[in-house]
């Protein structure tokens, strides 16, 4: 009995790392022919910033089709965020406070978009705009609508599992000690609610910035086409190792965003004298961004 368990033990390491490397391999390959040489995306010619600069026509840095798919995302993702996260923090905080009947409504809506299928999102949303709200343009008012509404939600959840862990205690406290309402959640509990609220940033920024099917349904053409928009109206065409460079950059910026808010949340662990550095960091962000 004790070698059957041990065996599955050492099965489990093995079983991971599998699954992480079956991951990943896709990714580094297409992160490797970014840089080759030639044209083909499956075979390597030799290692050279072609694709990304040096083609004055193809590569991405001047393509003026994949350069504006990237001002696109950028904005798309980061608007959608600096609106969601302090919508989503407002709507946390007050249905937190609810009591009875009202407030498991409330929760359960808030929660509904996390549970329904993203193309019935974004299918409802294009009816919506296209024949309730036909004053809302598609292209970007629409697709920046449409993300807010896909993405608030998990800032609800996010900022609503913080201020279960918190409590009550601090904001009553503060009250005894004479503070008014608005104090004791300026002072009291927004600074508790930090680590919820860098990770509602990186969460709505990183599932704006790669989503495709809201931001597909709600696109007016090329003006207002993504960088998941161009990789996907590309990659079965006569596609370069252009594309590859500019899922990369896709991939690089995610990355990006996540190193800032883990080190952002890292800096203010230190600040309020909590162990732990980068990594305890890291799995608080991974934690609440679940």
């Amino acid at each position: 009995m004790t070698s059957v368990s041990t065996r599955r033990v050492k099965a489990l390491p093995i079983l991971i790392w599998g699954y992480i490397t079956w991951s990943l391999v896709p990714v580094i390959i297409a992160v490797i022919y970014s840089f080759n040489d030639g044209r083909s995306r499956t075979v390597w010619k030799g290692f050279s910033f072609r694709w990304w600069f040096g083609d004055k026509y193809a590569s991405v840095f001047h393509d003026d089709s994949m350069r504006q798919a990237i001002v696109n995302s950028l904005v798309l993702a980061t608007t959608t965020m600096l609106i969601v996260t302090p919508l989503g923090l407002a709507l946390a905080i007050g249905s937190h406070r609810l009591k009875g009947k009202s407030a498991t409504a409330v929760q359960g809506m808030t929660s509904v978009p996390l549970i329904t299928p993203e193309i019935v999102v974004g299918a409802a949303l294009l009816l919506t705009f296209t024949r309730l709200f036909s004053g809302i343009p598609l292209g970007f008012p629409a697709q920046l609508l449409g993300n807010v509404t896909f993405s608030v939600s998990a800032v609800v959840v996010i900022v609503r599992a913080r201020l279960v862990s918190i409590g009550s205690s601090f904001e009553e406290a503060a009250r005894d000690l004479g503070a008014t309402r608005f104090q004791a959640l300026r002072y009291a509990l927004m600074p508790l609610l930090w680590p919820s609220i860098v990770a509602s940033f990186v969460v709505v920024f990183a599932t704006v910035i790669d989503d495709f099917v809201i931001t597909s349904f709600l696109s007016a053409g090329v003006e207002s086409e993504t960088v998941p928009l161009r990789i996907y109206s590309s990659v079965k065409g006569g596609a370069t190792p252009a594309l590859n460079a500019l899922a990369t950059l896709l991939v690089a910026t995610t990355f990006t965003a996540l190193t800032i808010g883990v080190f952002g949340l890292s800096f203010w662990r230190k600040r309020h004298g909590e162990q732990g550095g980068f990594k305890s960091a890291l799995s608080d962000l991974t934690r609440m961004g679940e």
